[in-house]
């Protein structure tokens, strides 16, 4: 089932260019999205259509498989979200800012304690927000989110200026909250590294345009059968014209040839046309490419 549909969605402020153009994004339930881009690329606006933040101009939104025009307040009932900075009280406790939010929701008293532990922010007790440490803000961010059960978590950077470790224990807590409570979350981010190692699933935007959408294991796999390649030769002059003479395109770094976009087959065709013409081939290297090389050759070209 599809917990996000995005179709031909556009939109512009006053009479710029569009930030989104003719967009469509699937958000599969269960998942993690990852969405990804460059800063003003899009992602903020998407999401911002997304939970009515933003009046929508142009194409459709359904969420949980009924259209967010018509039943706005159902949809935003079963969703949390955390757009860009955590929304808190500086002069109250962990509690406190909860017991705020409990109002509105009208969550149960217990609730508080339950997402409390769920983000690691149970020993606060009588300490003020004020002297929470960033990821500590952005736990409690999640947390506020979190308190009427919602089974859809929309997070925008939420680890924006965090340390290395605070990004490591909101990744834990995420996984947790998919894994463990069946929450579908797409997370927005330009962290590719640290995306990575979190996500199921990718949407890739530039210039707000969608470039690609798939799942993780599918985007590294048809990158993985066009590796980086280093040929270590004696006569890499040499071999680079025989290449070209194949319509190969390849350069000279630092001594070797360096070939991007070679399958496995054009790898074992190269290293046979090179032996053929009595060059010898010390070493092939393939380089698979990681997140980031993928984003910045998807986004270059």
């Amino acid at each position: 089932m599809t917990t996000i549909q995005v179709r031909d969605v556009s939109h512009q402020f006053s009479n710029q260019e569009y930030v989104l153009d003719n967009i469509n994004l699937n958000v599969r339930e269960g998942s993690i999205y990852g969405f990804l881009g460059p800063n003003g690329a899009g992602k903020t606006t998407t999401l911002r259509l997304i939970l009515g933040l933003l009046k929508k101009q142009k194409g459709e939104i359904e969420i949980f498989g009924k259209p967010f025009d018509n039943h706005r307040i159902e949809i935003l009932s079963k969703i949390g979200s955390l757009i860009e900075s955590p929304s808190i009280y500086g002069h109250l406790t962990a509690v406190n800012n909860l017991k705020v939010w409990q109002k509105i929701y009208q969550s149960p008293d217990n609730r508080i304690g339950e997402v409390l532990e769920l983000v690691g922010l149970a020993h606060t007790k009588n300490k003020k927000a004020s002297q929470f440490s960033l990821g500590m803000k952005q736990r409690l961010g999640i947390a506020i989110a979190l308190l009427h059960s919602p089974s859809l978590l929309i997070l925008d950077e939420p680890t924006n200026g965090l340390d290395p470790s605070g990004i490591v224990e909101i990744r834990e807590l995420l996984k947790s909250l998919n894994q463990h409570h069946g929450i579908t979350i797409i997370i927005s981010s330009h962290l590719l590294g640290e995306i990575e190692k979190l996500v199921t699933d990718v949407g890739i935007i530039n210039k707000g345009k969608m470039l690609f959408e798939s799942s993780l294991a599918d985007l590294m796999k048809r990158q993985h059968q066009a590796s980086t390649i280093y040929f270590d030769t004696n006569d890499s002059a040499t071999a680079i014209k025989l290449m070209h003479q194949h319509k190969i395109e390849a350069q000279i770094e630092k001594e070797r040839i360096v070939v991007s976009q070679l399958s496995k087959q054009g790898i074992a065709q190269v290293n046979q046309t090179l032996v053929a013409n009595s060059i010898e081939v010390y070493g092939i290297r393939a380089v698979e490419n990681d997140l980031e090389s993928i984003f910045m050759n998807l986004t270059n070209n």
